[in-house]
């Protein structure tokens, strides 16, 4: 099946309900959008101090996000992978899965377009959460010993 007979231009059927998960990542990706104006109107000046940097010294594996965003508002995309890497790679790859799944319920809900729905089986989503549980823990250490 190719992907232009995967999208049929017909009124949608019943609508399914939008998933938990998606909209608690939506929640953050606003979040980020509201961070980015607050950026902007404190000329740069914000931050959210870490609780384990603060008592250990130690740096976990979001450590930097805030810092990283801000490079990337700048437009210093060097400085934003030196911030923190894996959220600089991981972040899009997130946003864009999420985004895709938030605009099908919407063109459903709208009954104009019934796009495809991202699925995978709990086992294949229980793997992924724990494949990025783990890079994030190797990553948390790998910065602390470099």
């Amino acid at each position: 099946m190719s992907i232009s007979q995967s999208v049929v231009l017909r009124p949608a059927g019943p609508v399914q309900p939008l998933d938990r998960r998606v909209w608690g990542l939506s929640a953050v990706g606003v979040g980020g959008f509201a961070l980015a104006g607050v950026y902007q109107l404190s000329g740069g000046r914000i931050g959210i101090p870490c609780i384990l940097h603060a008592t250990t010294g130690l740096d976990c594996p979001l450590c930097g996000s805030t810092r990283m965003a801000a490079a990337l508002l700048r437009g210093d995309l060097a400085a934003a992978w030196n911030f923190n890497a894996v959220v600089l790679v991981l972040g899009p790859l997130i946003g864009v899965a999420v985004g895709y799944q938030v605009l099908a319920w919407t063109l459903e809900s709208l009954r104009l377009v019934k796009l495809p729905r991202l699925r995978m089986s709990s086992r294949t989503s229980d793997r992924l959460l724990t494949a990025v549980i783990a890079l994030l823990v190797v990553f948390g250490v790998v910065r602390n010993l470099v």
